[in-house]
C-alpha cells in the first residue's frame, strides 16, 4: 500500500529541489510552499482522488503557435496548463518524476483554467502523451491465439523487445511507410505509462507504478523483424509507432486496465478484436518481471503486446499502404481500447482512449495502422 504522508513528503522535497534549479522559471520568491507556486494553492495538490492522490482524467499533449503544451481534456476542449501556470513542465514524465506519479495537483489547476485557456478538440494538433519516453517496453507474443497465428507454441515467457523515441508518431500524425520494404503491417496494443520509479516491484504494489493508459499501435516492418531472431530492427523504423491520442488515468479504468475490448479496424473493418483480460502476462506480472533487472522510470512506457488478426498472418497477407492516386483516399486505421469507446479520425477518439488514423501518400501496400497517428505516407512521398 502507498503510505500518501510519506509520498506527499517526498513531492515536496522533489518540488523544492525543481524551485531551486529553476527548472519551471519561476521568478517568485524561493520562500513560498513550491505546491503555491506551481498549482496556485497548497490546498490544491490534496483535494480530491483518492488514496494515491489521482483523479479520474485524460491529459494530452498538443502544439502551438507557442511551442509543445500539456493538457487535460474537458469535454470537446483541452485545458492548456501552460497557460494557466506556465511553470508547468511541456512533458507529462516531468510532471510524474515531480509528484511521484500524482495527477490530482494537475486537475486542480485545470479545474480553475480560465475560457481563454480551453481549446477545442476538433482541429488540434496533437503531440504524444509524455513528450520524450525514456524507455519504451514492449511484449511480443502476449495474446495465445496472436502466438499461434504467428507459428508459435504458447511461450513460456513474453519476448522482450524496446523501441526508440524516434520510431513514434502522435494521433493523427501520418505514419511512414519506409522506401527500404513494403511489409508494414498493423498492431493495436494497449500501453501503459510509468509513472514512479520503480525496482524489484511486487505484483501486489505494480499497479500503483502505473499513472494511466493509451492506445498504442506497434507498427511493424514484417519483412526486417523477421530477419533475424531479435526483432527490434522491424520495429524501430521511423515514424511507425502510433501513440495517443491521450493518456487516461490509471484510476478511471479497472486494476491493471482488466477487461477492456481492444479492436483495430481498417477501412471500418474489424481486423483486430479481443479484450485485455486475455493477455497472458498482465499488467502486475509484467511489472514484476520488467523490474528484477530494470528500473522503471516516470515516463517510461509499457507496451503490452497485441492479440491476433495482423496482417501478415493472412493470406495473402495484407499490408498498410498509402494511397496511389488523388482521388483513391487510401486505407484509414482505427485502434481502440476501453469500454465500447470508437475512434474517430477527426474527433481524435472521445471515449476512454482511441486513435485512429489515415492512409496518403505514393506507392503500394495496404492500410495504415496508427492507434494514434495521421495518414500514412511513403518516404519518397514525404521527400
Amino acid at each position: 500500500m502507498i503510505n500518501q504522508a510519506k509520498v506527499s513528503a517526498r513531492r515536496d522535497q522533489i518540488m523544492t529541489k525543481i524551485w531551486h534549479c529553476g527548472l519551471f522559471g519561476d521568478d517568485r520568491s524561493r520562500s513560498e510552499d513550491p505546491r503555491t507556486a506551481l498549482c496556485g494553492s497548497a490546498a490544491a495538490c490534496d483535494t480530491g482522488g483518492d488514496a494515491t492522490g489521482s483523479v479520474p482524467m485524460k491529459i494530452a499533449g498538443f502544439e502551438t503557435e507557442n511551442g509543445l503544451r500539456l493538457g487535460v481534456i474537458r469535454g470537446d476542449t483541452v485545458v492548456d496548463l501552460q497557460a494557466v501556470d506556465p511553470r508547468i513542465p511541456s512533458d507529462l514524465a516531468l510532471w510524474l518524476d515531480a509528484y511521484e506519479g500524482e495527477l490530482a495537483p494537475l486537475a486542480a489547476v485545470a479545474d480553475r483554467a480560465p475560457a481563454a485557456a480551453h481549446r477545442p478538440l476538433e482541429g488540434l494538433t496533437f503531440a504524444l502523451p509524455v513528450a520524450r519516453p525514456g524507455k519504451i517496453i514492449c511484449l511480443g507474443l502476449n495474446y495465445l491465439d496472436h502466438a499461434r497465428e504467428g507459428g508459435h507454441a504458447r511461450p513460456e515467457f513474453p519476448a522482450v523487445f524496446l523501441r526508440c523515441r524516434s520510431s513514434l508518431v502522435a494521433h493523427l500524425r501520418p505514419i511512414l511507410r519506409p522506401l527500404a520494404s513494403q511489409t508494414l503491417d498493423y498492431e493495436a496494443e494497449l500501453v501503459g505509462i510509468v509513472g514512479r520509479r520503480g525496482k524489484h516491484v511486487g505484483r501486489a504494489d505494480a499497479h500503483a507504478f502505473i499513472a494511466g493508459y493509451a492506445c498504442f499501435n506497434d507498427g511493424s516492418i514484417r519483412e526486417f523483424q523477421r530477419r533475424t531472431s531479435q526483432w527490434d530492427m522491424g520495429k524501430n523504423f521511423d515514424q511507425t509507432g502510433g501513440f495517443g491520442p491521450w493518456m487516461v488515468s490509471a484510476d478511471a479504468l479497472p486494476p491493471g486496465a482488466s477487461g477492456l475490448s481492444i479492436v483495430c479496424r481498417l477501412n471500418g473493418i474489424v481486423l483486430q478484436s479481443d479484450n485485455t483480460r486475455n493477455m497472458m502476462v498482465s499488467v502486475a506480472e509484467t511489472v514484476a518481471d520488467l523490474t528484477q533487472g530494470m528500473t522503471l522510470e516516470p515516463g517510461d512506457l509499457v507496451v503490452t503486446g497485441t492479440p491476433a488478426g495482423v496482417g501478415h498472418a493472412r493470406q495473402p497477407p495484407l499490408w498498410m499502404r498509402p494511397r496511389v492516386r488523388s482521388r483513391d483516399r487510401g486505407h484509414r486505421h482505427a485502434a481502440q481500447s476501453g469500454r465500447g469507446g470508437t475512434a474517430r479520425r477527426r474527433h481524435g477518439g472521445l471515449r476512454p482512449f482511441a486513435g485512429a488514423s489515415r492512409v496518403s501518400g505514393a506507392q503500394a501496400t495496404r492500410p495504415n495502422g496508427d492507434s494514434s497517428g495521421g495518414p500514412v505516407e511513403s518516404a519518397r512521398g514525404m521527400g
